[in-house]
């Protein structure tokens, strides 16, 4: 290393402390107000999270937090209770879990709310379930009533039989679907409920076997994209495509074009980007107000130009509730689909 002197040096240093000052700065700017973790239930392959987790970015930004995102590789729910586990032994400012199954990760939840880490429950699971594990609130789509409300516009239009098609069977919270819609138009849902797996392929072949078995079957009922697509294979190839009533879950492009070209009537829409954005925003709010109080966080939030401009933006509606927030069931048609098309897969 070359040594200077005199005044070269002295400019040299004053350089330097100049910039390490503002490198300092900008790392002050930068550094986040507080550090959360999102644990989900899905697989790696489940491509419908990504909205959530470009929303979980977007709340990043407009509430200066930082927040990681945690998932089983392959669905498996035990390992998500280890991650959960893991979550509270790094002492997070906040968690938000979706409650995949209540049975199974009650006990790695309580090892987070001991710590008194602030909770907020996702995506499946109750909002009485939430409340038992302590959490402040729940985000997400009620299960049952969306099956429901789903089965009542199959009613309508005369459907009196139906098979619906589980590719989450792991997940408790997922029969509830199925439940709801064959309440509604009157039939058993236990008999009417196929547990397809996650393969592609395997859905698509147990699908066709089904129908091919109940050919008397008039609606077919999908869980989410990694069962629609192939389920619209099966149809195609038995050229029923159009001819059996078809409804789904979730949305993504396979879907947009079924419901584009006449195959699936509607999507019953979760808003996943609200299961993303709300619950960082509500723990953000947690940490700075120091408030655990549902109706006073409600109120920051609905304040929020930031969170305002996020739903004008993507056309989102939230449903609030006294304690929780809800973030569907709405319905995506032909009527609606242009507006949701042009954010699928990022913010719809």
């Amino acid at each position: 290393m070359r040594l200077c002197k005199g005044k070269a040096t002295l400019r040299i240093l004053v350089a330097a402390l100049t910039l390490a000052t503002g490198f300092g700065a900008a790392s002050a700017a930068r550094a986040a107000d507080a550090h959360f973790v999102l644990i989900s239930h899905a697989p790696d392959s489940d491509s419908w999270w990504n909205t959530i987790k470009n929303a979980i970015k977007q709340a990043d930004e407009d509430f200066n937090v930082e927040t990681d995102y945690r998932n089983p590789p392959n669905g498996d729910i035990a390992d998500m209770a280890r991650l959960v586990e893991q979550a509270a032994a790094r002492n997070y400012d906040g968690v938000i879990v979706s409650i995949a199954d209540f049975d199974v990760l009650k006990s790695s939840l309580a090892k987070v709310t001991e710590k008194h880490i602030p909770l907020v429950t996702i995506n499946s699971g109750t909002e009485e379930q939430s409340a038992q594990l302590g959490a402040i609130m729940h985000v997400g789509q009620p299960e049952y009533a969306a099956g429901k409300a789903a089965g009542q516009k199959a009613k309508a239009a005369g459907i009196k039989s139906f098979l619906c098609v589980n590719h989450y069977a792991t997940n408790p919270a997922s029969f509830e679907r199925c439940r709801g819609f064959a309440e509604a138009i009157g039939v058993d849902f236990k008999s009417s409920t196929l547990d397809a797996g996650q393969d592609p392929t395997g859905v698509q072949s147990k699908v066709s076997a089904y129908l091919r078995n109940h050919p008397n079957t008039q609606a077919v009922l999908t869980l989410g994209p990694l069962s629609a697509a192939p389920t619209m294979k099966a149809l195609q190839q038995m050229g029923l495509a159009g001819k059996v009533w078809f409804a789904t879950f979730d949305f993504d492009n396979d879907i947009a074009k079924g419901i584009q070209d006449g195959t699936i009537q509607f999507a019953i829409d979760q808003q996943p980007y609200l299961q993303g954005y709300i619950p960082v925003a509500v723990l953000a709010i947690v940490k700075k107000e120091h408030t655990t109080d549902p109706a006073k966080i409600r109120q920051i939030l609905q304040a929020n130009p930031k969170f305002q401009q996020r739903l004008t933006t993507y056309g989102l509606q939230p449903a609030y509730g006294p304690r929780n927030i809800g973030s569907g069931p709405g319905f995506i048609t032909k009527a609606n689909i242009d507006k949701v098309v042009k954010y699928a897969g990022q913010y719809r």
